[in-house]
C-alpha cells in the first residue's frame, strides 16, 4: 500500500510539473529599429488597439502569459495588462540571488493590503496595521527543476517562524487590471492567518 501511495504521489507531481516554456520570465526588446517602438496592444492580434509602447532598447520586460499559439506575450503597462508580439522579445531568463529567490521579486496582497519585497536575504513585509518587518530568509527550497520558480520559504517571522509558498499561477491583485504570473501564500508567524497575494519579477512600479 505504501508503494502504491508513493507511485500515486509521483504521478501527481508529474501531472503538475511546469512546462518547458517557463513563465513568468523577463525579456528584452529585439529587432526593433532605433527610431521605432514595440506596440503593446489590448489583445493578442495585430489589429487590436495600441495601449502603450516599448522603446527599442527596453530590457527586463516581464511576460506573464502567452496566447494559445505562443506568438504573443502578456505584459503589464501602467495599471493594466496588454500584449506584445514575441517576435520582438528575446528571453533573458530570471536572475536568482544568493538566497535562491528571483532578484526584484515583489508581492502584493489585499484584504488586508500588504506588500513583500526581496532584498539582501530578507523578505520585507509591510502592512498598514504595523511597522515594516524584515523576515530574514532561512531557506528558500526549490524543486530541482531548471527554470521552475516554485519556492518553499522558511523565515524568521513576527513572533515565530514564517513560511511562504511561491508558485507560478495566474493572479490579479484586486486593485488594478494588471496580470501577474506568480502567486504566493504567506504566514508571517505560526499562528498568523494565511495571506494570499500576487508577485512580480520586477521592482514595484506603484
Amino acid at each position: 500500500m505504501r508503494l502504491i501511495g508513493f507511485i500515486l504521489c509521483l504521478s501527481a507531481l508529474a501531472a503538475t510539473a511546469p512546462r518547458a516554456e517557463m513563465l513568468p520570465m523577463l525579456y528584452d526588446v529585439t529587432g526593433v529599429g532605433a527610431g521605432d517602438v514595440l506596440n503593446i496592444r489590448a489583445a493578442p492580434e495585430a489589429s487590436a488597439e495600441i495601449i502603450a509602447t516599448l522603446p527599442p532598447n527596453a530590457q527586463g520586460v516581464e511576460v506573464v502569459a502567452q496566447n494559445a499559439t505562443g506568438t504573443w506575450g502578456q505584459i503589464n503597462t501602467g495599471e493594466r495588462a496588454g500584449w506584445a508580439n514575441l517576435r520582438y522579445l528575446a528571453a533573458r531568463g530570471v536572475h536568482i540571488d544568493n538566497f535562491n529567490l528571483p532578484v526584484g521579486l515583489s508581492c502584493y496582497g489585499t484584504e488586508p493590503f500588504w506588500s513583500l519585497s526581496n532584498t539582501n536575504g530578507a523578505l520585507h513585509y509591510d502592512a498598514p496595521d504595523g511597522p515594516a518587518q524584515a523576515l530574514d530568509i532561512w531557506i528558500a527550497q526549490d524543486s530541482g527543476i531548471a527554470g521552475d520558480l516554485r519556492r518553499m520559504i522558511l523565515m524568521a517571522g513576527i513572533g515565530g517562524p514564517a513560511t511562504a509558498f511561491l508558485y507560478p499561477a495566474s493572479c490579479n491583485d484586486g486593485m488594478s487590471d494588471r496580470a501577474f504570473g506568480l502567486s504566493i501564500s504567506l504566514m508571517t508567524a505560526p499562528d498568523a492567518p494565511m495571506l494570499s497575494g500576487c508577485c512580480s519579477l520586477t521592482a514595484p512600479a506603484r
